[in-house]
């Protein structure tokens, strides 16, 4: 730069005419004020450091491997779980939590989180064991969040000498395949060599999924106290898990808003949609179904344009409701709190994954409304946790002993809160000395869960739509207190308006093995009364659309059943049209109370033995069933059964392998719910 312009300057004294323009000089200042500039103030334009929110997603780097984690964080007990509606999760942190009590210290972990083949390294820490709360979903599945594990399972040759472990298995004994994914777990790692520490627990929830895990719990922790040659602490006070953090000052739009993962989720929508990032769906659609009775049956349509959601006939919908804003205001008003206030509930355990129980931060409005679940009735550890909270002796006493394994305390659960069917807001209004701070009453309520529904449409014919068909829940409890369904009343009250305004429900479809044939020509047998209709409908739609498309179709059977011809007959104007149309090549509908004596869609079966039998044996048909667990497809098994012992030939031993092994086969479906 100096030599230029020492150039430039001899220059000037040789030529009397200006070697630089005008234009040149503009330039040339420009460019030193651009640098000028560039140099002294470019650190004002700098932005302010964005404050993140607290966020309950997990850090982009995260140590998968659960041992170097106990060990970092000194914890010798690790309780895994598989979970799909979050109860498996729940009993999994409290026996970590449980592990204090008891002179232990543990952590509750996914196994899809963490590298599962490290399992064998357990033995390097000392007095270590493993604890499995696994969840059975499907026809005897593992849960999404234990697949890779339960694979892992059945791939492995490890050996599992030296490594301590115990299952407690949550299931449902109106489902075929009890209990399943936990019984696997407990059978393939003693098989490995692992060393099982306390008898497998069998959670069911037909009948009481909570007194069945307390009762292997109070069993259990002994168990492993002798086990490992040590002594109960005695320390039973309440542990807190997460800490109050109060937001005065925030910017409002690092707050949560009932979004599920990603914070403005809702407001920017990005595929792809899932559990952690719904897709807002418009209601276009909202009937009601049945034409008399004192229910509301209604179908609901809504629009997944845009969305690139694809779904197949016979998947399921997910759906986020939200808690009825009367009950939340009157959680508030009990409480005596504003429920506006921000807050965050920020986890005690620097190390865990969970920072959070819920997407923080939030108000306690919007907690209880989208995050929590206020609606079903408490677990006893909610109530064990809040009795320090009564000032009342007797009401104080009365909470702990429900909490109890004791006969007494088993009881008195079992008629005051189960059988009266109390949910907190009913607790909290029948224990008047009952005061919780509301961030510990934030911190023990279990998630609001996603409900799932059986998708009524084809994607082929509504591409850009997904329908549901539902019924609402509403009925007076023992307390003389109306009990409403979280979302099928949510639902109900999304009307399609005309002023404009449109109701939008969080949504995601979930992949199902409940598939029409692989070859339209292949006959289907549909049994589906009252809202097990629903994935029939998409059934019956695409066998039409099958059948536009010039191909062969198969025979399609459908046994409907409701309570009245007049009143229930659900999609009545659709499935004759399709029965004249030769797509439903026979429509069996069973009116139950049209009659003296009540009719169901089993003896309707039984009228049809020959045909039936036929079709099945001969004629390579799949069946498939939806609807109620507990009574209908027992019932209808049962029908089966007696249709190849009568028409077959069968012994009874061998009707049930013969449908057993249709059932392997994947020609003996089943879409059911308790």
């Amino acid at each position: 730069m100096e030599d230029s312009e020492s150039q430039l300057l001899s220059d000037e004294e040789q030529t009397p005419e200006p070697l630089l323009s005008s234009l040149d000089i503009f330039l040339f200042s420009l460019i030193a004020g651009l640098l000028i500039y560039w140099f002294f103030f470019r650190k004002k334009t700098e932005p302010l450091p964005e404050i993140k929110p607290f966020t309950s997603v997990t850090p982009q780097i995260r140590e998968t491997s659960f041992i170097e984690k106990m060990k970092k964080t000194n914890r010798n007990i690790v309780v895994f779980y598989g979970s799909q509606t979050g109860t498996a999760e729940e009993f999994a942190n409290r026996m970590a939590k449980d592990a204090q009590r008891y002179g232990m210290k543990g952590m509750a972990a996914d196994p899809e989180e963490y590298d599962m083949s490290e399992l064998s390294r357990l033995k390097e820490i000392p007095d270590s064991m493993a604890v499995f709360c696994m969840a059975t979903y499907g026809e005897g599945d593992p849960t999404d969040n234990a697949q890779e594990f339960y694979d892992w399972m059945q791939g492995t040759d490890d050996d599992l000498e030296g490594v301590n472990f115990a299952v407690f298995a949550l299931g449902n004994k109106t489902y075929e395949h009890f209990n399943a994914t936990g019984k696997y777990t407990d059978k393939r790692l003693a098989e490995l060599g692992g060393k099982r520490v306390f008898d497998l627990g069998l959670g069911d929830d037909d009948s009481n999924l909570e007194e069945d895990f307390i009762s292997w719990k109070e069993q259990f922790w002994p168990a492993v106290c002798e086990f490992f040659g040590v002594e109960a602490t005695g320390e039973d006070s309440s542990i807190r898990q997460f800490e109050l953090v109060v937001h005065n000052d925030i910017n409002m739009n690092q707050v949560y808003t009932g979004e599920m993962g990603r914070l403005k989720s809702f407001q920017t929508q990005k595929p792809p949609f899932d559990s952690k990032n719904p897709f807002l769906a418009t209601v276009t659609v909202n009937r009601k179904l049945n034409k008399g009775g004192n229910r509301h049956l209604m179908h609901i349509e809504l629009d997944i344009t845009d969305s690139k959601i694809r779904y197949d006939s016979g998947d399921h919908v997910a759906v986020y409701p939200t808690n009825d804003a009367a009950v939340v205001n009157r959680i508030g008003e009990r409480l005596g709190v504003d429920l506006d206030t921000i807050i965050s509930l920020k986890n005690l355990d620097e190390e865990s994954n969970k920072k959070h129980p819920f997407p923080c931060p939030t108000t306690y409005r919007t907690a209880l409304t989208h995050y929590l679940d206020i609606n079903n009735m408490p677990r006893t550890n909610v109530l064990y946790e809040l009795a320090q909270y009564a000032s009342d002796p007797q009401e104080q006493e009365n909470m702990r002993k429900m909490a109890s394994a004791s006969p007494e305390g088993k009881a008195l659960y079992q008629n005051w809160v189960l059988g009266s069917e109390r949910n907190i807001l009913a607790i909290l209004e029948d224990l008047p000395s009952l005061n919780p701070p509301i961030d510990h009453l934030c911190e023990l309520l279990p998630r609001l869960q996603a409900r799932y529904y059986s998708i009524a449409s084809s994607s082929k014919v509504h591409p850009n739509s997904v329908h549901i068909c539902a019924v609402v829940i509403e009925y007076m409890t023992k307390t003389e207190r109306v009990f409403k369904g979280v979302a099928t009343n949510w639902l109900k009250n999304k009307d399609v308006t005309d002023n404009g305004h449109n109701h939008t429900i969080p949504m995601y479809v979930r992949r199902s093995q409940f598939r029409l044939p692989f070859k339209p020509s292949n006959p289907i047998i549909m049994i589906g009364p009252g809202t097990g209709i629903a994935p029939f409908m998409g059934f019956i739609q695409e066998r039409a659309w099958q059948k536009e498309q010039g191909k062969e179709v198969g025979e399609t059977i459908l046994y409907f059943g409701c309570r009245h011809k007049n009143e229930d007959f659900l999609y009545q104007q659709e499935l004759e049209e399709f029965e004249r149309a030769g797509v439903l090549t026979q429509l069996n509908v069973a009116f139950s109370r049209d009659q003296e004596h009540k009719i169901y869609v089993q003896h309707l079966l039984k009228t049809n033995k020959e045909q039936l039998w036929k079709l099945i044996h001969s004629n390579n048909a799949h069946i498939y069933v939806c609807g109620d667990a507990r009574n209908m497809a027992r019932d209808v098994h049962t029908a089966f059964y007696e249709i190849a012992e009568e028409v077959g030939g069968l012994t009874h031993s061998q009707a049930v392998d013969y449908f057993k092994k249709l059932m392997t086969k994947g020609r003996y479906s089943q879409d059911v719910w308790s």
